[in-house]
């Protein structure tokens, strides 16, 4: 499943449009700890977190994140969401709770409905 796929469902509202849509993803990771998430976040996740800050973008980067999907309504403040199309990150947003938005990437990873 890649990033593309996640933005065609239309599941998910898009926040920030990323360079790297056709990214496969890795496994979904649900933290809302940003020093958690920057060391255990693995590479090419689907990071499901309600953290919509500055700092978010900055581990998501670090941790190479695929995307960054903003659960139960959280968004980016102005000056994230500026940062996030600047450096082009994938930023999808939901009103669903981390778990359930998590367990449904990853069901699809896994193809089942």
């Amino acid at each position: 499943m890649q990033v593309q796929d996640l933005i065609d469902s239309g599941r998910f509202k898009v926040i920030s449009l990323g360079e790297d849509r056709e990214r496969e993803l890795t496994t979904p990771f649900c933290c809302d700890l940003l020093s958690v998430a920057m060391g255990h976040a693995p590479s090419g996740c689907a990071w499901v977190t309600v953290m919509g800050n500055i700092n978010t973008l900055a581990v998501a980067s670090l941790a190479d994140a695929a995307c960054i999907i903003l659960a139960e309504g959280a968004a980016l403040d102005e000056a994230a969401a500026n940062k996030a199309r600047m450096q082009e990150i994938t930023v999808l947003g939901t009103e669903e709770p981390v778990f359930e938005a998590a367990l449904w990437v990853w069901q699809q990873m896994k193809g089942q409905d």
